[in-house]
């Protein structure tokens, strides 16, 4: 079991401990750190779960393991690529996220943001997915779905400005439906799509799982299917928060007297806000479901199951 797992293992039993060690990973300031650095710090790792615990108690091991945790994949032990490593995910979606989320004027400009917001994320997804031996005989068809998926979520993404600017709509309600109802939700599940089509192969071929002492002990579909699916609700749910509650909250506010005196202030709060709440959901959504999944034996193929007598496996979840 990798380092970075053994950590989760130990450190990520509750959601609050989850979520405090995940604002000390997501600061953008690891990503200034060299491959060297990296593993230097990998280097001085503890690996018993005692001596873990034990070992946040030293300023310079507390700060390998915050690097470790932010650079490297638990499932090969690479170093991520800078751009697709957690601490780089607010400062990269956030602009994405608000020109996705942005009144656009038609249907090609909808298009045009989709396609890097889903192309970034569905990236971000790969970076931190599970690549088995088993996985990596799909690469040419993993990398043309992961171009369907982008294209067919960017579509769907832009469709209700289509709609709009194709039919010229004029009904207020219809407009209220297709500009602040229908985007939000419906990006949610383009997200949750996203990630379980570019993970799919995860779904085919399976994931390793490991048991109580660390060991793989095969590769299971139902642990690969678990994982993917609760990556993708854990996505839907941080992007959805992001998207809706903004305007949820600002619907709630616009006849207060600030506002209707000041209505240039709508824009700038929204995206204040929008920030704001996405910043706050990416710890939630990594913390929510533990990156050290379990799976019970009954839910294990009975050919892994069949060498050995432990009750609970591990796999990595993903991000």
């Amino acid at each position: 079991m990798d380092a970075n797992l053994q950590f989760w293992k130990s450190e990520g039993k509750t959601f609050p401990q989850r979520f405090y060690h995940w604002v000390e990973i997501l600061d953008p300031l690891l990503l200034l750190k060299s491959r060297k650095e990296i593993e230097s710090s990998r280097a001085l790792l503890p690996t018993n779960e005692p001596d873990i615990t034990e070992s946040l108690q030293n300023k310079k091991i507390k700060a390998a393991w915050k690097l470790s945790l932010a650079s490297v994949n638990p499932a090969t032990g690479d170093t991520i690529l800078a751009a697709f490593r957690p601490p780089a995910f607010l400062p990269l979606t956030a602009p994405l996220a608000f020109g996705v989320l942005l009144p656009h004027k038609g249907g090609k400009q909808a298009f045009f943001w989709q396609c890097l917001f889903h192309t970034y994320t569905g990236a971000f997804s790969l970076a931190h997915g599970n690549h088995t031996q088993n996985t990596k005989e799909f690469l040419p068809k993993e990398m043309l779905l992961s171009m369907g998926a982008i294209l067919y979520c960017a579509s769907m993404g832009a469709f209700p400005h289509f709609i709009m600017t194709r039919y010229q709509v004029q009904s207020p309600s219809m407009q209220v439906l297709l500009k602040k109802i229908i985007p939000g939700p419906l990006l949610a599940i383009m997200c949750a799509f996203n990630v379980l089509v570019i993970r799919g192969t995860e779904l085919e071929s399976g994931i390793e799982i490991m048991d109580s002492k660390g060991c793989v002990v095969g590769v299971s579909q139902n642990a690969g299917e678990k994982a993917v699916k609760e990556t993708a609700l854990s996505r839907a749910v941080m992007v959805g928060a992001t998207a809706c509650i903004p305007d949820i909250v600002l619907h709630c506010l616009k006849r207060t007297k600030f506002l209707v005196r000041n209505p240039f202030v709508w824009g700038p709060l929204r995206s204040i806000m929008m920030v704001s709440i996405l910043g706050l959901m990416i710890p939630v959504s990594f913390s929510w479901i533990p990156p050290l999944g379990t799976i019970q034996r009954s839910l294990i193929e009975p050919e892994i199951i069949s060498s050995t007598e432990e009750t609970e496996f591990f796999y990595n979840r993903g991000l």
